[in-house]
């Protein structure tokens, strides 16, 4: 296969799951729902918190994965985050139930085209990677019988007190300046450093943290991290952009600690819903590498 025809496959499906990732959330967004926090906010799901991860090898999903799988859950009523593929549950003694339908997932790597090693060869360039998409469909562990006792064992939520700890060393391992003080929650960009209001300051201590895992996504932009644009104001698109990858950055670190993440202000709905309708591509971008 050629450089130009790999590069052009691998773009027509690239956009091909874009468009469909992005028809799946807009229609959550507009019955009025936030995927990415959704899961935990509805008797349609019996799940416990935490990341979906993969049952044969106890790998947790990431990116985009992660909104696909949640969705998953709310919209089958699955009682775990356990996946497997269908070979990975023969593997293990068991098989999925017979009329089961499984959920596609992504997996996203590199690889350069036997063309491309020739020319790299006789030039004595470097070779250039093609980026690729590779689709696999997994099922709940719940879809399948027969799987050993400890595969679909839905592990039981931490303790109440143990979660404020796990996030506190979290913050101290981002190395990131983190201020406790005043009365408002933010982030400097010029500065570099996260400043919230001290745990006394919310109704419910709990929501601290929530708070300040937000704050720190968006310090996860600072041109020596991420480098993402920081500098749209208020009521622009630049930053709805902005808002929409911290709530993100801070529901991923909320389900891996066991917290209940909540979106800070409902009316960010619709600014993030126009948005993900006209800028899908770069978001979808943004969330995979999560």
């Amino acid at each position: 296969m050629s450089r130009k025809t790999a590069s052009a496959r691998a773009g027509q499906d690239r956009a091909s799951l874009y468009d469909e990732i992005t028809d799946k959330i807009i229609a959550e967004l507009e019955d009025g729902r936030i995927p990415w926090v959704q899961p935990w906010g509805t008797a349609a799901a019996k799940a416990p918190l935490a990341m979906p991860r993969n049952a044969a090898t106890g790998r947790h999903y990431s990116g985009i994965n992660v909104l696909i799988l949640w969705g998953a859950v709310v919209e089958h009523g699955f009682p775990g985050q356990s996946w497997l593929t269908f070979r990975q549950a023969l593997a293990l003694g068991g098989n999925v139930r017979k009329g089961e339908r499984g959920t596609t997932v992504v997996y996203a790597d590199r690889f350069v085209p036997d063309d491309e090693k020739r020319r790299a060869r006789e030039t004595g360039d470097e070779a250039q990677a093609i980026p690729f998409l590779k689709r696999f469909t997994v099922f709940n562990s719940a879809q399948c019988e027969n799987l050993p006792d400890d595969i679909a064992v839905v592990a039981p939520p931490p303790p109440p007190g143990l979660i404020e700890p796990q996030v506190e060393v979290l913050i101290r391992a981002t190395g990131i300046d983190f201020r406790i003080g005043g009365n408002r929650a933010f982030y400097v960009p010029s500065l570099d450093y996260v400043q919230v209001p001290p745990p006394q300051a919310y109704f419910e201590p709990i929501n601290w943290h929530r708070t300040a895992l937000h704050e720190l996504g968006h310090a996860t932009g600072h041109p020596s991290r991420l480098g993402r644009d920081m500098t749209g104001s208020f009521g622009t698109k630049k930053y709805a952009f902005e808002e929409l990858v911290a709530e993100m950055n801070a529901a991923f670190c909320c389900a891996s600690l066991g917290i209940v993440p909540t979106v800070r202000h409902a009316d960010y709905i619709g600014s993030w819903l126009e948005l993900w309708r006209g800028e899908h591509k770069s978001i979808n971008r943004e969330v995979w590498v999560m």
